[in-house]
């Protein structure tokens, strides 16, 4: 902490407010997908769902929703993907692993620059995506939700049927 001290102490106040704004911008971007998957489990549990959140993230988990049908459980694995508005490629989600796509794995994407969802089944993405057939991304998917033209950013029509259908974990 001495050392932190002495670099605030000879350090010009403006070479000191450029660092605190990247380690901001840094803890902004950084958090910015927990937050979202925060975002979409609320709008779940606005709409209704019985959402249940997992305490790690390593089999593409984010959330589980819970249903109840003539006294069947159904429980639907879902896998939320966020992008920021001030990302480079701000609809893009590149270099995903789809793990044991299923019936009732889903994932939900969302991208800020248009503050917009959607909900694809992963069996559906995987016939959707762009998926590498070589390199060392072999197999892994790449999906472009928008195209930004002239007047801005636009959704591709080709996943208008996902465009905020939560009615799809119904």
């Amino acid at each position: 902490m001495k050392s932190l001290q002495f670099i605030y102490s000879v350090t010009p106040d403006h070479f000191r407010q450029s660092l605190q704004r990247r380690i901001m911008n840094f803890r902004s971007s950084a958090s910015f997908g927990k937050r979202q998957e925060f975002v979409a489990i609320a709008e779940l549990l606005r709409r209704g769902f019985d959402v249940y959140m997992t305490l790690v993230d390593d089999q593409q988990i984010d959330c589980v929703v819970r249903q109840e049908r003539d006294g069947a459980l159904r429980y639907l694995d879902i896998q939320i993907k966020a992008r920021s508005k001030v990302a480079k490629h701000p609809a893009t989600f590149a270099a995903m692993e789809v793990r044991k796509p299923r019936p009732y794995f889903f994932f939900i994407f969302y991208a800020e620059v248009i503050d917009t969802y959607w909900v694809i089944p992963s069996l559906q993405l995987l016939k959707l995506a762009n998926v590498r057939k070589s390199g060392k991304s072999q197999g892994k998917c790449r999906v472009d939700l928008c195209n930004n033209t002239k007047t801005g950013w636009r959704p591709r029509p080709k996943f208008d049927a996902y465009k905020n259908a939560f009615h799809l974990l119904e």
